[in-house]
Parts: structure tokens; sequence; C-alpha cells
């Protein structure tokens, strides 16, 4: 029996998925629970439709990010700490405050997003990575100062 699956089911597909199952495991557990529904013309159709429409929408914002990318790529933030003696900061620089000054320069960018090599302690210019999905990366630079 053919059907279409509403959501994920571990061991026979995606939610979406048109997949032919036996007709007791159809009946009994996949209708049963309303994991699945019975595949009809229309339902093929409509799950098709669907399937080119999502990847439509994900070419699309990765047509964007991947902008986003280009536009962030060699943007430096400057970020004012306190210091102790020899330009120590007090603490370290965290991804929160470097997204903080990305927001300032109007780039919303999650904090989970961007990652350092190492963890900032002085005063200097360093590395930093964002990313914003699998393969778009932009390299940035964070110009930490002593507060004045």
């Amino acid at each position: 029996m053919k059907v279409i699956l509403k959501a994920d089911v571990k061991g026979s597909g995606k939610k979406g998925d048109i997949i032919e199952v036996s007709d007791g495991y159809a009946r009994n557990f996949l209708l049963k629970k309303g994991l699945a529904d019975v595949a009809t013309a229309s339902g093929i159709n409509e799950a098709q439709q669907r399937r080119t429409a999502d990847a439509f929408h994900k070419a699309e914002n990765e047509k964007a990010l991947r902008e986003q990318a280009k536009a962030l790529h060699g943007k430096e933030v400057t970020l004012s700490i306190r210091t102790g003696e020899n330009g120590r900061v007090f603490g370290s620089v965290t991804t929160a405050q470097i997204s903080a000054a990305l927001a300032e320069l109007g780039y919303e960018i999650d904090k989970k997003k961007i990652s350092t090599k190492e963890s900032i302690k002085t005063v200097g210019r360093f590395d930093a990575e964002v990313r914003l999905m699998e393969g778009v990366t932009a390299k940035i630079f964070v110009n930490v100062v002593p507060a004045e």
C-alpha cells in the first residue's frame, strides 16, 4: 500500500515521503496513529508540489544568507572593554558582546553562530568566524580596546 507520511517515522521515512509499505503495517500502525495518509492521486500531487515549494524556499534562504555573508566578510567590530594591568581584560570577550556590536552595525547575528579560535582575554585585533549555515561562513575582525 502506498502512503504519504505526515511525520518522520524511524525506519520508514521522513515527513512528506511517499512510501510503499505492507497493508497491515499501514492500517494497524501508520494510519491508526495518524502518521500517514493513503496515497491518492491528488495527495501525491500535493506532496510533490509541497516538496518543490520547500526546495525553492530553501534555495532562496541560502541565496540571502550567502549575500549577507558576502556583505559581512571582512567587517571589523570594535569593543571597548574594562582592562587591568598589561591590557588584560576582566573576564573575556564573549560572543554575545560581538553579536551586540554586529547588531549596532545592522547585522542581526545569533551569538551561537559566532566562534573565535581562542578566548579573547587581551587588548588587540582578533579573528572571528560567523557561520550562517553549513557551507556559508564569513570572517570578521574583533578589535578590543581598553575602556576609558
